[in-house]
Formats: structure tokens, sequence, C-alpha cells
């Protein structure tokens, strides 16, 4: 008896300071996420995401079911609030862990707005608990999920990431609510009937929107990350690692604040651009690294080369490549670093000076 009290005062207790529970949860459910999650293609990070995705679908489905009741069969308040939390909480924890891995694989210069869209969702669903009674909400959250989730899965399993596995992604996800949905219609069958055309609507502008962002080339190209860039004066292979010289460079954090590196150059010096790219074991992809220069009469950015190559997943700490500029111009300078599609993995910026006397520089160790 006396633990049935201590639960209802905990409750209650949740329910006065739920703003502010929110909000700690919010920051550290994802510092928690963004450490524990490992590698993507690892079985146990599956799993969590996989539990997670049938425990949400299976509170949303209790829910609608004891809900689908007469009015005197219904839930009480203490079991409606239970389910609630519980679903919302495992559609938190898959927000949380789709917000580390996307932002990992992401260019936030390219695909700022499909994050801002993402880091919405994830703060929306732990701000309107109240409308997770509401099975157009609910259900919609969960195929946003399980979207999310088929974009990280498919090429993982394929080998491969493109537009087919990004339309696979997508098909599998549509099948897999369709039938999900079914469900619904069963346990409930007149409340499913109202929320029906709701949901349809809803499910095709999710649709909709991630293959817009898709080929706008704003989702980021998962399930690749890049693990490391550079521009460097000359590299060499030295065994395992890499031989580079470079001068010195601004911290990363003065990039935000537009303070790029200023490389400076004798007349037909090269530049080199390093990178390493993490892909899951087995998966292959084209890699492209696009030199730009940009035009100082209009702002506009300059294609000059693109250097195509292959890589190969597995390697903890990414494929590693590189590309070289002959003699570029002076001016301001960037790399991107994208799929054979377009999609931006990072990117890198620099300036070009000329001077008649070598540039002072030092030897670093690329592992």
């Amino acid at each position: 008896m006396r633990a049935i009290e201590h639960f209802e005062h905990t409750v209650s207790w949740a329910r006065a300071y739920e703003r502010h529970l929110s909000a700690i949860s919010l920051a550290g459910g994802f510092a928690f996420d963004s450490y524990a999650f490992g590698r993507i293609d690892r079985p146990m990070t599956q799993a969590v995401f996989i539990t997670y995705l049938i425990l949400a679908g299976a509170m949303i489905a209790v829910l609608h079911a004891l809900e689908s009741r007469p009015d005197d069969q219904r839930p009480s308040e203490r079991t409606r609030t239970i389910l609630i939390f519980v679903a919302q909480f495992a559609l938190g924890c898959l927000l949380s862990g789709f917000c580390v891995f996307y932002i990992r694989s992401a260019s936030i210069g390219a695909s700022w707005p499909f994050l801002l869209c993402m880091a919405g969702i994830f703060i929306g669903n732990e701000y309107l608990r109240r409308y997770h009674a509401r099975l157009v909400f609910s259900a919609l959250l969960f195929f946003f999920s399980l979207y999310s989730y088929a974009i990280l899965l498919v090429p993982v399993v394929l080998g491969r990431i493109g537009t087919v596995p990004f339309l696979m992604s997508g098909a599998i996800a549509v099948v897999v609510f369709f039938f999900y949905l079914q469900s619904l219609a069963v346990l409930g069958h007149d409340r499913y009937r109202v929320a029906r055309m709701q949901i349809a609507a809803g499910m095709v502008g999710i649709t909709a929107l991630i293959n817009a962002f898709y080929f706008a080339r704003i989702l980021p190209p998962l399930p690749l990350v890049l693990s490391d860039a550079g521009i460097y004066h000359s590299i060499k292979r030295d065994g395992r690692d890499y031989q580079v010289t470079t001068e010195d460079e601004p911290p990363r954090w003065r990039a935000l604040f537009g303070t790029f590196p200023v490389e400076h150059i004798q007349p037909g010096d090269k530049l080199y651009l390093y990178s390493a790219i993490f892909a899951p074991y087995r998966l292959t992809a084209d890699i492209v690294h696009n030199w730009e220069w940009r035009d100082p009469r209009d702002g506009n950015w300059v294609p000059q080369q693109t250097i195509r190559f292959a890589i190969r997943g597995g390697r903890e700490d990414g494929y590693r490549a590189y590309s070289s500029k002959t003699a570029p111009r002076p001016g301001q300078w960037r790399v991107n670093i994208a799929t054979a599609e377009g999609h931006v993995i990072g990117r890198v910026r620099f300036s070009v000076e000329t001077q008649a006397v070598p540039p002072a520089v030092t030897l670093k160790t690329l592992k």
C-alpha cells in the first residue's frame, strides 16, 4: 500500500515539475547518447534502436486499444500517464540517437535545415507530452522514427549508399508502417477510422519532406562520417601513417566566426587536401574532393577541379585519401568532401596568399 502511495506521489511530483524535468532529460539524454552510441554497424547499436522502436510501437498500440474501449472501460489516468510516458521515452531515445548519427554525418553548412527540423521534432517530443494521447500525433512521430531508422539501416545492410538505397529505405518504412496501421485498425477500428485520413496525409507529408531534403542534397549522407580533414603543404605515406607539413592553424572553433587558415605558397607550389571518412564495415562508396575558388567580383564559388576516388568501410578512424591542387590562385578556397551524388560530408575552407620565400611549416603525423 505504501509503495502505491509513494508511486502516486512521485507521479504527482513529476507532473508539477514536468517542464524542468523535460529540459534536464533533453540535455542529459542527448549527452548520454552522444557518449554511449558507437559505430552504426555494431549489432548492439542496432539492437538498441530496434528495442526502442518495438517499445514505442507497442505502447502506442496498447494505449490506442485501451482508449477504443467504451467509456466505462477506458484506462485510469494513472495507466494512461504510464503508457504515454513509456512511449514518449522510447521515441525520445530514438530521436536522440538519430540526432547523434545525423549530426556526425552532416556538414553543418549544407545540412543545417534538416538538422534544425530534426532538433525541432526531438524537442517537440519532450514538451508536447499531452499530444501523445492523440493517435495522429503519436503514429506520425512513430512513422518519422521508423523512416529515420530505415535511412540508417539500409546502407549498412546493403554495403552501399546512393539514390537506390535511399528509395528502398522509404519503401521499407512505408510498408512496415502500413501493416502497423492495419494492426491499429484491428485493435480499435472506430478510433482509427476517425484518424486514418490525417495519418495518411501526415505520412505523405513526411515522406515528401524527407525526399525533398535528399534530392536537394540537404539530408546528411548517412552513414558516412568525416573523421578528419585538413589542408597541407606536403603529404607522403610512412608505413601506416601519413607525414604532412602544415602551417599554424587557428583553433577549430574560430571557423564558426569565419576565421580560416591562410596558406602561404610560392608560385607553382601545390596544396594537398587530406580526408579520413568513416564508413561501416563492407560499405563501399565513391567520394569526391571538389576544389572551389571564390570569385571576389561576385562572391560566387567557381569549380576548379574534382577528384574522385572509392572508399571501403571498416577502418575505425576512417578511409584516408588526399588530392592536390597545383598553383592555386590567391584568394578564398574551399574543398567540399562529398558523395558522388553531391551530398556534402564535410568542407575545408582556407585562403591562399603568394610570397617569395618558402612558408614556415611543421611536420605532423596523421594516424
